[in-house]
């Protein structure tokens, strides 16, 4: 791969809105890092609750004619946007390691997982098809249908700031709806990006809107009457307030929260395997993703022959500029997410966990003010310790000992998060077991970091998710539409007089 062309636009982030960037009419602006330089790179213009009221009113304008369009022909613009997506992979690969910091292959493989959602979205017509019944009553037919809900909504997390957009946005445009993205104020200029692409391919203006800000236009899209559904990743706590919020304003809410995700690495595993795993699934990404692995599971014996490869692997970990090809793990969004996973490694220690590699105060040659630290390793690790109650999201594996399999499981499923979970075994019937028995959303066997297809859906269960719907596949179809039932018969067919008694198919 030749050298990629670093993303080095100064202009202000500022708002899609009407089919055109718009300035921000709050006045207020908040630092945009490259956090590899640890400097200001751009400022994004913050909305107010004007703004907001501006993307509604131009999606409700927009929306009777877009609903109305067939799903082919909505199909079509996404078939459009889905090659302009191909086309500037890599462009929106370098946003991604610009404003988040993740190396450039994976921001690749982020755009990529991003662009297998509006493919499985170019379908759209096959799965809009509804249920016919013939004759379900003497002279009567009834079928079902899915209709959009009108103007819906997308709250997005800095850690995939494509990725999880593309989870929401293609379905809901896809079904009919017109979107308003509300993108992470730290690395906000991919979102503009996909507005312009959109707008390219045929997207008529007002059908996605972009709003740029914080709690106040989260609040705003939250209590407007007029936006019917939300989705949001992000935090358990936010993901709960934006649930209860949302739900008590009468609309759909889909809500994905924190994650603590375990590896069981069962005595039988092929160790090399494990190891791999457990070092790309803890440290890639610096650990800033919902589906990082941040507990290893050893159980018995396997535990004295893993952790001294896991510390020779995590001290060697390649940190560097995202930009650089070699780079395996780039540095932390912002200096104050740094500081506090910095903070709970010295939690760490005090708790008395054992601390075999220790990250902080790692610096990188030529980048001395970037947001780095290393890869942190702590074994004894017991589940009374906040390191390991607590999401800390960054590049912090915690080892915790167990005797065998029933006392791992046990320990899975009494924590309060339940996202996604791996075993590593030998063993089929080990692993038909851990698969059932496991109460977690998203369960990998032999696969460290187990991420659903486009076409099957993503999710956690306890505190990983609100609302009963998981994002994108079918799921995501049903969550963006409303089922509605069509019975009908033909006057030659009704019997002449009222009838007072309940209608059978007897």
């Amino acid at each position: 791969m030749s050298q990629p062309t670093p993303y080095t636009d100064s202009r202000d982030i500022v708002h899609f809105i009407g089919g055109a960037r718009r300035e921000a009419s709050s006045g207020r602006s908040q630092a945009v890092y490259n956090p590899a330089l640890g400097s200001v790179a751009r400022q994004v213009q913050l909305g107010s609750v004007a703004d907001v009221e501006a993307a509604v009113a131009s999606a409700r304008a927009a929306f009777p004619a877009w609903a109305d369009q067939p799903p082919l022909r909505r199909a079509r613009v996404m078939f459009r946007f889905l090659e302009l997506l191909n086309e500037h992979r890599d462009t929106l690969a370098a946003m991604i390691t610009a404003e988040h910091g993740k190396v450039f292959t994976d921001a690749q493989g982020e755009v990529t997982r991003g662009i297998d959602i509006v493919e499985f979205a170019c379908g759209i017509p096959q799965l809009l098809k509804g249920d016919y019944t013939e004759q379900v009553s003497t002279g009567i037919d009834n079928w079902t249908l899915r209709q959009p809900l009108g103007v819906v909504a997308g709250i997005t997390p800095f850690n995939f700031p494509f990725m999880v957009p593309m989870w929401m946005a293609p379905l809901a445009l896809a079904t009919g709806n017109c979107f308003i993205l509300k993108p992470s104020e730290r690395d906000p200029s991919p979102s503009l990006f996909i507005a312009e692409l959109l707008q390219q391919a045929g997207l008529p203006d007002g059908v996605f809107s972009v709003v740029q800000g914080d709690k106040t236009v989260v609040d705003a899209l939250l209590t407007h009457p007029d936006v019917r559904a939300l989705s949001f990743v992000g935090s358990t706590p936010i993901a709960q307030y934006i649930y209860e919020t949302g739900a008590r304003h009468g609309k759909r809410v889909q809500a994905l929260g924190g994650a603590k995700n375990h590896m069981v690495v069962m005595p039988d595993a092929d160790i090399e395997q494990a190891v791999d795993a457990l070092i790309g699934a803890a440290y890639g990404s610096a650990g800033e993703r919902c589906m990082a692995i941040s507990v290893a599971v050893l159980v018995g014996e396997v535990a004295d022959r893993i952790v001294p490869r896991l510390a020779e692997r995590a001290k060697a970990l390649k940190i560097r500029n995202g930009m650089e090809l070699d780079a395996e793990m780039g540095p932390i969004v912002t200096r104050e997410a740094r500081e506090r996973i910095e903070g709970y490694i010295a939690l760490g220690v005090e708790e008395g966990a054992t601390l075999v590699v220790d990250g902080r105060g790692h610096r990188v040659p030529g980048h001395e003010k970037g947001f780095f630290t290393g890869g942190t390793l702590f074994d004894h690790v017991t589940p009374a310790m906040r390191i390991y109650k607590e999401e800390i999201f960054g590049p912090v594996l915690a080892c915790v000992r167990v005797k065998d399999f029933a006392e791992a499981v046990e320990l899975v499923n009494a924590h309060e998060f339940g996202n996604g979970v791996a075993c590593f075994t030998s063993d089929g019937h080990a692993a038909r077991e851990f698969a059932r028995r496991i109460q977690v959303g998203m369960v990998g066997i032999n696969v460290p970091i187990p991420v659903p297809m486009a076409w099957q859906g993503f999710g956690g269960w306890k505190k990983s998710l609100f609302g009963d719907m998981h994002a994108y596949g079918e799921e995501g179809v049903r969550f963006y539409t409303k089922q509605k039932s069509v019975m009908q018969r033909w006057p030659a067919s009704i019997a002449k007089g009222a009838e007072f008694a309940m209608p059978t198919s007897r």
